[in-house]
């Protein structure tokens, strides 16, 4: 934190919470999540409703730092999460998160490329789960959002890289059914994705975005295509 940039960016209240403790959320790790406010999503099965509507957040950068620190020797890894957390400029935040020798895995929508590409670049993730949220044409349906290609960039330069990332789906059957999960899986297979898709079965809160119930309509796994290792969460 060298410039006047960054010490003006490290002031600003843009995290939402800080869940203290996970060895969930972080493969092989325990960890913290940060979670950063604002969206620049509105799916419909989200369970962040307060986080994504936020239009600031409760904490700085300087108070995430000021936490990691008094968790020296207690946590290995940070996970950055939202909310949308590369709405947000997360180079300086991730340099000094590494200055404190722990690792960072990054939670996604994957609508920021170019940062994500630079982050990469820089050694300064470990790990990425990447949300595909839906296919290109119920896309926007589910997302409130027109930028698949976005997603679509950095899913083929994480495909194309040696990054250690997942792709994964949270499932609601009646926005999303059997055809609608193949065409991702073949688009994942045409992309020559060779690793674990993940899907992640909806979880009813009281407070998700689209007030969504549990689905009414089965979801049979057994119509799934071959070719891609699927694994249910």
């Amino acid at each position: 934190m060298n410039t006047n940039r960054e010490n003006s960016l490290f002031k600003h209240k843009i995290v939402y919470d800080i869940t203290k403790f996970t060895h969930v959320d972080y493969p092989n790790h325990l960890a913290c999540i940060v979670w950063f406010a604002g969206c620049n999503m509105r799916c419909d099965y989200c369970y962040n409703k307060d986080i994504v509507l936020a239009k600031s957040g409760n904490y700085s950068l300087h108070d995430v730092l000021t936490f990691l620190k008094s968790r020296t020797g207690m946590l290995d890894g940070v996970v950055l999460s939202g909310g949308e957390a590369t709405n947000h400029d997360l180079i300086p935040l991730c340099q000094e998160i590494k200055r404190l020798g722990l690792n960072i895995k990054l939670d996604t929508n994957g609508t920021h490329p170019k940062q994500i590409q630079t982050l990469c670049e820089l050694n300064l993730i470990d790990y990425i789960a990447l949300d595909y949220k839906a296919p290109s044409y119920k896309y926007q349906e589910i997302t409130k959002s027109t930028q698949f290609h976005e997603f679509s960039k950095t899913l083929q330069y994480l495909i194309n890289s040696d990054m250690n990332f997942e792709v994964r789906t949270t499932l609601h059957s009646d926005l999303m059914n059997e055809n609608d999960i193949n065409n991702i899986i073949k688009d994942l297979q045409s992309r020559t994705y060779n690793k674990r898709y993940y899907i992640q079965n909806f979880l009813p809160t009281d407070d998700n975005i689209g007030n969504l119930k549990l689905p009414l309509k089965q979801f049979d796994k057994s119509k799934l295509i071959d070719g891609i290792e699927v694994v249910w969460r």
